[in-house]
């Protein structure tokens, strides 16, 4: 992949997507990778899919 190649995806990454910056105890990321991996699912679509969930259900339970 070329130098301009990564400029272009990197423009397209900050103007389609936030960041948001996780921090877990030490030895828990290679514990969310290893799950991740065993669902079939990258560490981000996984992180992603949990948060969506939690957030589903913390609604469920306001109403």
């Amino acid at each position: 992949m070329g130098k301009t190649s990564s400029a272009v995806k990197d423009r397209y990454n900050r103007k389609a997507y936030d960041n948001i910056m996780v921090r877990v105890a030490k030895g828990k990321k290679m514990d969310i990778q290893a799950h991740a991996q065993a669902m079939g699912e990258s560490t981000n679509s996984f992180i992603v899919r949990a948060i969506e969930e939690a957030m589903t259900r913390d609604g469920e339970k306001s109403e």
